[in-house]
C-alpha cells in the first residue's frame, strides 16, 4: 500500500459481547472486508460495524484513539488486544473529536453494517442522535410473544427487548437474518436490517416502528 493512500480506523461491536465492549482497530482495506475476516470460531456471532474513519493518517489515529481511552481509565480488556470496555457511542465521540483536527477525515456511522451518515464536512454533535437500534418495545411487542421470519415463514419467540429465541439459541435480529436467509434471497453485501424481515400479526416490524414514530412526533 502506498504511503499516502487512505486506510480505516474502525469501531466494531458484536452481539455476543457485552453492550459496552468494542473492538477498535485499523485496516488498509474496506472495513466490511476486515469484519468478515474476523468472523471465525473465536466469536459465536459476526462483528457489526459501528463506525469508521477514513484517512491517510489511519495508523496514527488508531494509536491516538487507543492512547486516549487508556488515559481515561483502564478500559482495555487485555493490554495486547484491541478490545475495550467502553460504550460504542463514547468511542465514537473520541473518533469525532480527533476527526476535527484532520483535514481528510471522513467519519461514517453504520446501522446493520450499512453506512447511514457521512461526516466529512459536518461532524454530528454529541446532542444529536442517529435512529436508535430496534427494540421490540418500540412496536409494543412483549417478551414471550411470537414473530414470523417472513423469508421462510418460521416463527420465533421474543426473548428480550432486542433478541429472539429459536431452537434453544438466542439471536439478535440482523444476525438471525444473515444466518437463516435462503440462498436465493441473500444480498451480495450480506447485510440486513433485521426488523424489515420479521412480522407481528401480519405487519412488518419496521413498518410498525415507523408508524408509531410518526404518531409520537
Amino acid at each position: 500500500m502506498a504511503k499516502n493512500e487512505p486506510g480505516y480506523v474502525y469501531i466494531l461491536t458484536n452481539p455476543s459481547f457485552r453492550e459496552d465492549w468494542v473492538k477498535i482497530g485499523k485496516s488498509s482495506r474496506p472495513v466490511d472486508v476486515r469484519s468478515k475476516e474476523l468472523d471465525n470460531t473465536a466469536v459465536p456471532l459476526p462483528f457489526e460495524i459501528y463506525a469508521t474513519m477514513k484517512t491517510v493518517k489511519f495508523n496514527e489515529v488508531e494509536k491516538l484513539v487507543h492512547k486516549t481511552i487508556d488515559r481515561l481509565t483502564d478500559l482495555r480488556i487485555r493490554q495486547n488486544r484491541e478490545f475495550f470496555n467502553i460504550e460504542p457511542q463514547r468511542a465514537l465521540d473520541i473518533l469525532r473529536d480527533i476527526a476535527t483536527a484532520i483535514d481528510d477525515a471522513e467519519v461514517l456511522t453504520y446501522e446493520n453494517n450499512e453506512p447511514v451518515v457521512e461526516r466529512k464536512e459536518t461532524i454530528k454533535t454529541k446532542n444529536e442522535e442517529r435512529r436508535p437500534r430496534f427494540k421490540f418495545s418500540m412496536c409494543g411487542i412483549k417478551i414471550g410473544e411470537w414473530i414470523r421470519f417472513e423469508p421462510t415463514g418460521v416463527m420465533v419467540k421474543v426473548a428480550s427487548d432486542d433478541s429472539v429465541e429459536f431452537e434453544g439459541r438466542i439471536y439478535k435480529l440482523s444476525p438471525f437474518v444473515g444466518t437463516f436467509m435462503p440462498e436465493d434471497k441473500r444480498t451480495k453485501s450480506g447485510a440486513y436490517q433485521g426488523a424489515k424481515f420479521f412480522s407481528y400479526n401480519g405487519h412488518i416490524l419496521d413498518t410498525i416502528r415507523s408508524e408509531r414514530e410518526k404518531v409520537s412526533c
